[in-house]
């Protein structure tokens, strides 16, 4: 028994404490990732990202250490980059995954980066590479927090600007695709329509305005559009309307 311990836990096998090292960072630097992917709500959070890392760490032990009794063999080469290589296409179909296009509008571009970069992270990790590995989640961190407040800064990239509307408007009379229509002639591009508002719990209404708004047959909707005009300018206009109750913009509720 305790040679059978000896020859499971053997380094020069390849499963010494090295090799769990390794696989216990990428395991931790992964899961990092994954719980800031999961703090903001994306499609592939903790899990996808853990075993995306812990997989890709793997197969880099085996890569490097899971040939080694057939190493001296005639007609036997090796060749670990190739196991390498295959991670690398792999993942590839778990990043199309999360990428789609809705209203021209495409999503899930980061966070499919973010899948490919943990499994560059895992590879670093199984490679014998823990610097890189903690170099680039530490990238990882800088990219999503600290890009956001930079763009912010920089004249080019901030003239496209993203706003949240939400528009009340009589049903029946048309508005609808008129407002749309106008949002594209002032500069903007719909990227969701929605009949709640994402992220906000629905208010209590008075059961007297809830009556009237039965009689007016009044209907809201909420817009999430980005482009390189005035948001300010987009309401204005929004609200002269026939037919359009109330618009607001999440832009004049954070100035408040």
């Amino acid at each position: 028994m305790q040679a059978l311990a000896m020859s499971l836990f053997d380094p020069a096998a390849g499963q010494g404490a090295r090799q769990f090292a390794e696989i216990g960072l990428a395991l931790l630097l992964s899961t990092l990732i994954g719980a800031e992917r999961a703090v903001q709500q994306k499609s592939a959070g903790l899990r996808t990202h853990t075993l995306v890392g812990v997989g890709s760490a793997l197969f880099m032990e085996v890569s490097q250490h899971g040939f080694n009794a057939v190493l001296g063999l005639e007609n036997v080469s090796f060749d670990p980059s190739r196991v390498a290589a295959q991670i690398v296409s792999g993942i590839g179909f778990i990043g199309g995954g999360l990428i789609f296009v809705r209203r021209d509008a495409v999503r899930g571009l980061t966070t499919a980066a973010t899948v490919w970069l943990t499994c560059a992270i895992g590879m670093a990790c199984g490679g014998g590479l823990p610097l890189l590995a903690l170099a680039a989640t530490l990238v990882h961190f800088l990219v999503v927090w600290g890009y956001p407040w930079l763009t912010r800064w920089l004249p080019a990239l901030s003239s496209v600007e993203q706003a949240g509307l939400t528009l009340s408007y009589r049903s029946g009379s048309g508005v609808l695709s008129r407002v749309l229509k106008e949002c594209t002639d002032m500069g903007f591009r719909v990227v969701q329509v929605s009949v709640e508002r994402p992220g906000r719990p629905s208010r209590k209404k008075d059961p007297l305005a809830e009556e009237e708004e039965l009689e007016t047959g009044a209907r809201a909707v909420w817009l999430e559009v980005e482009g390189a005009g005035s948001v300010y300018a987009l309401v204005a206009s929004l609200s002269e309307f026939d037919g359009v109750l109330d618009v607001t913009s999440d832009r004049a509720e954070a100035a408040e």
